[in-house]
């Protein structure tokens, strides 16, 4: 084994031959074996702007060998400095593409900078983290270690594996290192600017035009003496307030002045268009400046440019996220130069010491070093007389010296996120400070005495401290404190009656039994999420405006609530609160009440007019409401009362005039009838109406036409069996939803022109007349679940402009639904984009998973995002198939599932993220007979929950800040800033996401993993995202899905139901029936008969799946996960590509035993598992109008449409058992066996090909092009490409897990969606693999024997006709 340690000074160097490359060993004091080497140089294609190898670059077995045997050897992939292309100069033209040399260094883990620097003559390594800023390495750091934990810090445990990922070339995305520092034109555009020019000073034509040297550097234009030199005397010129002109008499020609009434001038006449272009953007950013600031933050600098000196004008300096030294002409040692800097920007730069140079400059007002990792402050501080505004935070500080106390105009001081146990004694002298910043310290106790003494303090922040006691010895009063944060803290009880100047109290998220509170000066309180009985204020706080008590055990709400005479906001939800004040509700100053989850059986009647504006209700015990309430309150524009037992709904006034505001009203889940229609006519203003869930048989026709500014409808789950035609006076109607009724006839909406979304799923309906042409604002359809529906072609053809149709697959009954019968689990799910103009919830559903009775969901919420949950979609399932080949430990394959998807995200992943969870129903590995076990694996805020013996357990683990104590210390204690509202850095909530890598080593995408075994009480399985379990309990979701027995209608009504409760974010659901028990078992014994065996059955159609003929189109076989497709090929095309599955079970011959049926709970060991491609739903776009017909006489292929429009289908897949009783007839002379795309993990087989051979318990199917009509008729049989998202989206599959990468460079649509690459025809043959030639010739002799006729020819398609 070969020492990398280089720690003896003898070195040898000799030349090795790796593979096809020569390279060069560095040994420390040791000759090498011939075989090993260290640097291995290879020119490799970049992928696109995605600067990362492709597969077929990576280690040949040469390199692998390195690699075996010692897991500290590795492999550290060096890029050279990549040039941005220069703009091309008068008559030539530039490269678009920058070139980037690659180097593959094989090293190990003790392999130093300066060890591969020496070997390679070079300077320097850099490092860049997540695509961003890229610094130099010391010499004494160890690239290959720095990976390896990287990998560790990320999740990885295995050595063997980390080796493996730190090899791979996607991790360049996540860190890359390079030989040379990286040019950035457009860096070195914003920081310096400098060329010989022709330059003519003042306006006068006295000065005549000559070659000058001339800078444009932070504030000032530099013009030297000289031409070619920088000696001499250099003229400088302010531009700050001054002018940048384009002079019209000269080509590209720029005037440039200096502010002040003896302004000087200069004319720079520059030599390209492009030079000019990027002078006068710069330059007019300079001068249009108020101050003299210079910002070079995020620039990855050492040194300030030399040149930046001579604008001695400076007073503002942002160096910000950088790199900055002390040392050099441009270091920080030199800044005291800048005799007029008043703000230094320090921040983000990896100092380690407090810089002391900065002590001189006694200019400053404002010093920024937070996120330094300093220990300590110099006593030099003490000098910087005029600083008012100091930042610390982010570092270790555990002190501060006393000099500080010298600062006397310093007003402004953050501790915030240091190591302080105590409130620094030095803070008494700091008599202009007068807000406390110390979030996220470990002050464990708070005296108040302390704050008397520090009277000048105002506002105290110690939010997220562990904070356990705030206590006072004595009895004196603190009167100065106004503002007092103490959120996120561990306080049981808490006693301020002292404090009697409180204005605003903070203590959110605490462990509090009671509070007691001063109400003299009392505006603001906020204490949810605690669990108080009582509140105690003494006086009755009449300044208190806002209250926020939610989420606590309040039985009864105190006296003083309702005497306070301002209170304008109070939230009380989730208490335990019986009833209401009657003074409450009559207050005069309350106008947004929010009383929902409580035990509310009545509402006292309204007295007199009052001025409440938004009244929450929701999921209480009403049966009633005051008949008084829109009488009297005329102002109010939102009312939420669903989740109740309303029957009726009280007047909207006493005649036929009403003055009624109301604007949003949800009536969701309650008992009303079509009666109440009448009722809500008076409310002529109303915009949103949920009426699901309830008992309508009908809805007034003459009532509807009245709300003419009705915008968004729903009427989910009642029992309509129409909607009235005056629906079409609504003409600003732009949402309708009506999913779960009986309704038959396709409702007048197509006429409305502001219409977006209707949803008639889960209908009776039959057909739908349309009018001449639909709205262009129609983007999605959805009419699922109605299995009378017939589109006639005509209809389609309307539909092809609407981003997302979804319809059902149609099926026929065959020979495979026994076995869809006695599948265990089914599933549905639903997505819903609610006020957000883009659906950021991708769902994976995979019903059979893999090739053998598995299964796998998945639910990624992007939050504001859309990018990174549909490539999470798209891969997953494929990244799960591949490491389960590599693990059978449930913790190992799940975690490295999610790494792994994380890697892959690439560059989309930098700063884009989202929540996912997966889950994987499977058998023991250990036992394939056993009971099944479900594996749940998540990061952020997705979750899963299963219904057992009707009661909810939780299976996942929320990774958000605010509900995960140990992963709040975790990030705090990795320095990252936590705003006020629990976001790590302001971006997200979640410590756990896949993606946001640049938020590394703070949020991480390790998953939580959780294993449950199935039983015969396990009813369901729930899949949601955040915004589906902050509005709907666990339990409610269980009583909801137990109440509905079709899956996809369960998991809209939990979306409707989340968006009549008031979530305004996008939804997701999934919900999976389970069916695991002895009493759904179908097997059957063998049965033997010594009959001769007949013909071979009918071909029967085989799942369908891109061809192997273009990688780009290719989806892996391994997984059958959902993706989402789109196609610029028609559906003829579509249809004509055709996967296979093979077994290499041989036929028996003489006595025939019909094989074992096997059901999913008990499938056969004995044999090869089938394979199936389970993608739950498909989309496919096309911008052709072949209308999915192979000539003008032939009907469309049911289920596919490819003129334009994107078509979800719902299909249910599954594999058919067949017995052989025959061989295959057909000449073997008219077979062409192909040796291509096969793989055999674990002794399956699995292959992709344009036609199928499908061998399924030794039955040999063969499937052409024209049957591609009756397959995709076949529940049993047909399989989709991928899925839709119901906003349209669209990602093309890809041959490799590599899939993301095709994706990210798709080019975008108008409607800003991916669209893939068009698709190959498939090849005329049939492919057998190489493992079965012989096995196939044999049979095609016994089919002839049997004179049995051959199958019918294959078919391959060419454009849109069949050949």
């Amino acid at each position: 084994m070969v020492d990398f340690s280089l720690g003896k000074s003898e070195h040898f160097y000799e030349d090795y031959p790796i593979g096809n490359y020569q390279c060069k060993l560095i040994c420390g004091g040791i000759k090498p074996p011939a075989r090993l080497g260290e640097c291995v140089q290879r020119n490799m294609k970049r992928n696109g702007s995605r600067s990362c190898m492709t597969r077929k670059t990576r280690f040949g077995s040469r390199e692998r060998d390195w690699l075996k045997g010692d897991t500290q050897r590795g492999c550290v992939c060096l890029y050279g400095g990549t040039v941005d292309p220069q703009p091309p100069a008068s008559g030539t033209q530039a490269s678009s593409t920058p070139q980037t040399d690659l180097q593959l260094v094989l090293c190990s883990t003790s392999t130093t900078v300066e060890e591969l620097c020496a070997q390679k003559k070079g300077h320097a390594l850099y490092v860049q983290l997540h695509g961003d800023l890229v610094r130099r390495l010391d010499p004494s750091e160890r690239p290959l270690q720095m990976v390896y934990d990287y990998l560790a810090s990320m999740g990885y445990a295995d050595p063997v594996r980390v080796q493996q990922e730190a090899a791979n070339s996607d991790l360049s995305c996540l860190i890359r290192f390079y030989s040379e520092r990286p040019v950035n034109a457009d860096q070195q555009e914003r920081t310096l600017l400098k060329g010989v020019f022709s330059v003519r000073k003042g306006k006068t034509q006295l000065h005549k035009w000559a070659e000058r040297q001339v800078i444009l550097c932070g504030t000032c234009l530099i013009v030297a003496s000289v031409k070619d030199s920088l000696t001499g005397k250099m003229h400088i010129l302010p531009l700050v307030g001054g002018k940048v002109e384009e002079v019209k008499r000269r080509q590209h020609c720029l005037m440039f002045s200096s502010a002040g009434s003896q302004a000087q001038t200069y004319f720079v006449n520059f030599d390209t268009l492009a030079d000019y272009q990027r002078w006068h953007r710069q330059a007019s950013k300079v001068v249009s400046q108020t101050v003299s600031l210079v910002d070079l933050s995020c620039y990855s600098l050492e040194a300030v440019p030399e040149y930046l000196f001579y604008s001695q004008d400076i007073t503002h300096l942002n160096l910000r996220h950088n790199f900055m030294s002390l040392q050099g002409p441009g270091g920080l040692l030199n800044l005291p130069r800048f005799s007029q800097l008043k703000s230094l920007n320090l921040s983000h730069n990896r100092l380690g010491v407090f810089p002391e140079c900065v002590c001189e400059i006694l200019t400053l007002t404002e010093l920024n070093l937070s996120c330094n990792s300093l220990h300590a402050i110099p006593l030099q501080i003490g000098n910087l007389q005029s600083l008012q505004t100091l930042s610390l935070d982010g570092n270790h500080l555990s002190s501060l010296p006393d000099e500080m106390g010298g600062l006397f105009q310093l007003n402004s001081l953050g501790l915030s996120f240091n190591s302080f146990s105590h409130v620094p004694a030095v803070l008494e002298r700091l008599s202009v400070v007068d807000k406390l910043a110390m979030a996220g310290n470990r002050v464990e106790s708070l005296d108040l005495c302390t704050l008397v003494r520090m009277s000048h303090l105002k506002n105290i922040d110690l939010r997220l401290n562990g904070l356990r006691w705030v206590k006072s010895e004595n009895l004196e009063v603190v009167s100065q404190v106004t503002q007092l944060d103490l959120r996120d803290n561990c306080l049981e009880s808490l006693d301020l009656g002292s404090v009697c100047n409180l204005e605003t109290l903070h203590c959110q998220r605490n462990q509090l039994g009671t509070l007691t509170l001063s109400g003299f000066t009392l505006r603001m309180l906020h204490a949810s999420s605690n669990r108080l009985t009582t509140v105690n204020i003494y006086p009755v706080p009449n300044q208190l405006t806002h209250m926020d008590l939610s989420q606590n055990l309040l039985e009864y709400l105190p006296d003083w609530v309702c005497d306070c005479r301002k209170i304008e906001m109070l939230d009380i939800t989730r208490n335990l609160l019986s009833e209401l004040p009657s003074r409450l509700l009559n207050s005069l100053s309350l106008r947004k009440l929010l009383t929902g989850y409580n035990r509310l059986q009545r509402v006292p009647e309204l007295l007199d007019h009052v001025p409440l504006e938004a009244l929450d209700l929701q999921h209480n015990m009403l049966a009633e409401l005051p008949e008084s309430l829109f009488l009297k309150a005329l102002n109010l524009k939102y009312l939420n009362v669903s989740a109740n037992a309303l029957e009726s709904i009280p007047p909207s006034s006493q005649s036929e005039e009403s003055l009624s505001t109301l604007q949003e009203l949800y009536l969701t889940e309650n008992n009303l009838s079509e009666n109440c229609g009448a009722l809500l006519i008076g409310h002529q203003n109303l915009r949103i109406l949920h009426i699901a869930y309830n008992q309508l048989l009908s809805f007034p026709a003459s009532k509807l036409s009245k709300l003419e500014l009705l915008e968004e409808l729903n009427l989910s789950g009642n029992n309509l069996k129409t909607i009235p035609s005056t629906v079409s006076s609504c003409k600003r109607l732009h949402t309708l939803i009506a999913h779960s009724n009986h309704i038959s006839v396709f409702p007048e909406i197509l006429n409305l022109p502001e219409i977006k979304l209707v949803d008639l799923s889960c209908n009776e309906l039959t057909e739908i007349q349309l009018p001449d042409s639909l709205p262009a604002t129609l983007q999605e359809l959805d009419l699922t679940g109605n299995s009378s529906l017939m589109l006639e072609h005509k209809t389609l053809n309307l539909f092809s402009h609407i981003t997302t149709l979804k319809l059902d697959q149609k099926s026929t009954t065959t020979a495979g639904d026994s076995l869809s019968a006695s599948s265990p689990w089914k599933h549905g799910y639903s997505e819903m984009s609610g006020q957000r103009n883009k659906l950021c919830v991708s769902v994976l559903a995979v019903d059979h998973f893999r090739d053998s009775v598995e299964a796998c969901y998945g639910i990624f919420d992007g939050d504001r995002n859309e990018e990174v949950p549909r490539l999470l979609q798209c891969t997953m399932g494929d990244v799960l198939c591949e490491e389960l080949q590599h693990s059978s430990v449930d913790s190992v394959y799940m975690c490295n599932t999610f790494l792994t998807s994380h890697r892959k995200l690439g560059m989309a992943g930098q700063k884009l993220g989202a929540s996912g969870l997966l889950c994987y129903i499977h058998h023991e590995t250990s036992d394939p007979g056993a009971s099944f076990s479900l594996t749940v694996a998540n990061v952020g805020t997705c979750q899963a929950v299963l219904c057992r013996n009707g009661q909810p357990v939780p299976l996942s683990k929320v990774y958000s800040l605010e509900n995960c104590t140990e992963e709040m210390e975790r990030v705090k204690v990795s320095k990252a800033i936590i705003t006020e509202d629990n976001k790590v850095s302001g971006v997200t909530c979640c410590s756990r996401l896949l993606g946001c890598s640049y938020l590394s080593p703070w949020v991480l995408p390790k998953p939580w993993v959780h294993t449950e075994p199935l039983c015969s009480q396990d009813e369901f399985l729930i899949l949601g995202n955040r915004a589906l379990f902050e509005r709907v309990s666990y339990q409610e979701a269980v009583c909801t899905v137990q109440a509905v027995r079709d899956p996809r209608a369960a998991a809209k009504k939990l979306c409707s139901l989340a968006q009549s409760y008031g979530c305004k974010d996008n939804i997701g659901a999934v919900v999976v029936s389970l069916h695991i028990g002895e009493d759904s078992c179908t097997c059957e014994p063998p049965v033997t008969t010594t009959e001769p065996r007949g013909p071979a059955p009918a071909p029967v159609p085989a799942p369908v799946i891109p061809g192997p003929s273009d990688p780009a189109t290719n989806l892996s076989s391994s997984s059958g996960i959902v993706t989402e497709f789109s196609s610029e090929t028609s559906a003829s095309e579509i249809g004509s590509e055709a996967g296979s599955t093979a077994s290499d079970e041989h036929p028996s011959s003489g006595t025939v035993t019909r094989p074992e049926r096997r059901c999913s709970l008990h499938p056969a060991t004995t044999l090869c598992g089938l394979f199936q491609q389970q993608p739950s739903s498909t989309t496919f776009s096309s911008n052709q109008s072949d209308n999915g017909l192979d000539s003008d006489d032939e009907a469309p292929l049911e289920g596919v449409i490819s003129n334009g429009s994107k078509l979800e289908v719902e299909v249910d897949i599954h594999c058919c058992a067949f017995q052989l009783r025959s061989g295959l007839h057909e000449s073997s002379k008219d077979l062409d066996f192909e040796k291509r795309g096969f793989d055999h993990p674990g002794g399956k087989m699995r292959r992709q090909n344009s036609v199928v051979v499908s061998a399924t318990n030794g039955c040999l199917l063969a499937v052409c092009g024209r049957e591609i009509a009756d397959l995709k008729k076949s529940p049993s049989t047909s399989s989709l490409f991928g899925k839709k998202l119901s906003n349209g989206s669209v990602v093309a599959p890809e041959d490799s897990h590599n899939l993301i990468e095709v994706a990210l460079e798709a080019p975008k649509k108008k409607s800003g969606y991916f669209t893939a690459p068009a698709q190959q025809d498939p090849e005329d043959q049939l492919i057998v693999p190489p493992s079965l030639e012989q096995e196939v010739r044999e049979q095609d002799r016994d089919w002839h024997s049997f004179g049995s006729p051959p199958p019918p020819p294959p078919v391959a398609y060419e454009g849109n006709q069949r050949v």
